[in-house]
């Protein structure tokens, strides 16, 4: 039987968890995890689409970065497609979380589609902040990996003014026309560390370029990896569960190796989880990207008992109450809908009770 307590850590608490009291195998499971506000949003956007006009919705890219999200969807009537032209004209086509460049929304347009953006709030503050920067001229530097969702959507609101850096081995090859004039913004799935050390060296090379206001990477992001910091040196190894193509998944097991595990593998599932990973092992540090349903942990804990690993201990670095609204005109749709049900139950007559 899987047992689990919850260990509750201040942030500038060090001492991330003591040897067990019972002794034996165990789990340190790393809280927050798994889905953050914006993926919540989307993938809620699209199974309410769904549920309100009625299979087929089309999506544009995978909605989140997650296998089994994709998946379980796609059961359910949504139809993922990698370009806008793949959408018959006329149709309905939900936007990711990680959001998408004006020329994306001009052609949805052309195409007469009814459009749904799930682009997460935090990046359309950062799409925000580069039209922002253009507008008065700069040279933008943005942090991220080229070829990611997300940045294809940030560069295309001013290819003109942004060139990506992939990480602080690209620093010397940033090229800018007037060293006065820029900022820097970011990729919001990135390393925390990582970023700051890529910063750290354009500002050397441009001392008077400025941040951007607000932190760009978000929220989860950081919280993920302030929970994996803690318990990672206290862990024989740790376990990220987060598919290949996302992120913060991947960021999450490159933190985990950095801040002292002493080994670290990613996995979709359960199922893949290797018996030969555990040779030596007493415990195993557990955690999950912003794009992972919980229920794929649960899976996992359950499969890690199969090797004695039956105490659970959950520590809690922080507690995350941050919340997103559903997509304007898909909120309004619903509500309307709600309306005129509310309305049509008024009308109805009232049974007659006559004999």
């Amino acid at each position: 039987m899987v047992t689990v307590t919850t260990i509750e850590l201040a942030s500038e608490h060090t001492d991330a968890a003591a040897p067990s009291p019972k002794g034996g195998k165990r789990i340190l499971m790393a809280s927050p995890r798994g889905y953050c506000a914006g993926v919540d949003r989307a993938v809620d956007a699209v199974e309410q689409a769904l549920a309100h006009y009625g299979a087929p919705i089309y999506v544009r890219k995978e909605i989140v970065h997650n296998k089994y999200v994709v998946e379980t969807l796609s059961k359910r009537g949504a139809i993922f497609v990698s370009e806008t032209d793949e959408v018959p004209v006329g149709a309905r086509v939900v936007f990711s979380a990680h959001g998408v460049s004006p020329a994306v929304h001009a052609e949805a347009a052309e195409r007469r589609l009814d459009t749904i953006d799930a682009t997460c709030p935090l990046v359309t503050k950062v799409h925000k902040q580069a039209v922002r920067f253009a507008d008065k001229d700069y040279d933008i530097i943005l942090v991220g990996h080229t070829g990611h969702e997300e940045v294809e959507g940030t560069q295309g609101e001013a290819p003109d003014h942004i060139q990506v850096v992939n990480g602080p081995h690209e620093v010397d090859q940033v090229e800018v026309r007037d060293p006065s004039k820029v900022v820097w913004i970011s990729q919001t799935t990135l390393s925390v560390d990582e970023t700051l050390e890529t910063v750290r060296l354009l500002r050397e090379r441009f001392p008077e370029m400025i941040d951007p206001p607000g932190e760009d990477i978000c929220y989860a992001t950081q919280n993920r990896q302030a929970a994996v910091k803690k318990i990672a040196p206290r862990v024989d190894l740790m376990i990220v569960v987060g598919s290949g193509n996302s992120s913060n998944s991947v960021r999450l097991k490159e933190v985990a190796l950095e801040a002292g595990a002493g080994a670290a593998h990613r996995v979709d599932f359960a199922s893949e989880i290797d018996p030969s990973w555990f040779d030596g092992v007493e415990t195993v540090g557990l955690t999950s990207g912003a794009s992972v349903p919980e229920i794929l942990v649960r899976e996992v804990v359950e499969r890690l008992a199969e090797f004695g690993f039956d105490d659970v201990e959950e520590v809690r670095t922080t507690t995350e109450k941050i919340s997103f609204s559903l997509p304007k005109n898909l909120r309004a749709d619903l509500m309307a809908a709600q309306g005129a049900a509310s309305a049509h139950k008024r009308r109805e007559p009232a049974a007659d009770h006559t004999c």
